[in-house]
């Protein structure tokens, strides 16, 4: 709606009749919770028969703003929240008390140069040009916490473009990285309309290596293009020797519970090089939709 639309319209804005019951006279009646307008009733909001009004506004509030800001497709990125950058690789081995757990802080060590894989391939990503329209491609987004996550993020900071993150309310305190763009910084309550925001523009996936959030992810876009709910996308793994160990694709063939075709969804790489070329070559024929 145009500015001029909205100063023509008959009725008056809910902003303003807001306003006016703020300035209400403090009465037994205007006091009640009953008599707050329903948008302003966060009690009420949070009643267990409002569900499928919260489902609807976390779907429509991030959409709105990426419409706003003319993001027209992304570049999703999944992976570990745990794989250090190589600066603290070493850091953490150190920090080790027992063999266990210098065990696994030599495991993520080893996986930290796809911090450095995943912050060049957003690099590139980021830089995709802004059609005629103004309409932005393959903007990077990732789930907005640290490691991998970071790494997307930071990768399109450095170059100077914005970056979405995906944060999700969890029980344990946690909070956006600082290289995501504030205003496309979101907050989920449902991590089924937060993975619906991951595909609904997704133009490109990068997948790391990463533990149940990324298997989840990972799985139920696989699903959604096996079924031919979703179309099919570029699916970029990184680490094969990481996702052959624990996961056997081949053997999920083998058995007959996918298909052998079902494999060629998956496309491995090692390099962010690699991923871009990936993607340019899936699109070789085609254009970027317009806005």
């Amino acid at each position: 709606m145009t500015k001029k639309e909205i100063e023509e319209r008959k009725f008056r804005p809910a902003r303003e009749e807001a306003d006016d019951a703020a300035k209400q006279a403090g009465t037994p009646q205007t006091q009640s919770a009953a008599y707050r307008l329903a948008f302003q009733d966060t009690e009420f909001l949070l009643r267990e028969d409002l569900r499928p009004v919260r489902f609807q506004l976390e779907l429509l509030k991030p959409q709105l703003l990426m419409d706003e800001a003319r993001i027209e497709s992304t570049f999703v990125f999944y992976g570990s929240a745990r794989i250090p950058e190589p600066e603290q690789a070493q850091a953490r081995i150190g920090a080790a008390t027992t063999p266990q757990q210098r065990k696994i802080a030599e495991n993520l060590a080893a996986k930290a140069r796809y911090y450095e894989e995943a912050r060049a391939l957003a690099r590139i990503a980021a830089q995709y040009p802004v059609n005629e329209a103004g309409c932005r491609h393959f903007v990077v987004c990732s789930g907005g916490g640290p490691s991998i996550m970071e790494a997307a993020n930071r990768g399109a900071t450095d170059v100077g473009q914005t970056t979405i993150g995906m944060n999700i309310v969890l029980p344990h305190e946690q909070a956006p990285n600082r290289f995501v763009t504030p205003e496309l910084s979101f907050q989920f309550h449902y991590f089924a309309l937060r993975k619906m925001h991951f595909l609904l523009r997704a133009r490109a996936l990068a997948v790391f290596p990463g533990g149940f959030g990324t298997f989840d992810e990972m799985f139920e876009l696989l699903t959604l293009i096996q079924t031919g709910k979703m179309k099919p996308i570029p699916i970029l793994l990184f680490g094969k020797d990481f996702w052959n160990r624990v996961v056997d694709f081949e053997a999920l063939a083998d058995e007959g519970v996918i298909s052998h075709a079902d494999l060629d969804l998956l496309t491995w790489v090692e390099t962010a090089e690699d991923a871009w070329q990936a993607v340019q070559a899936f699109y070789e024929d085609s254009e970027p939709p317009a806005c």
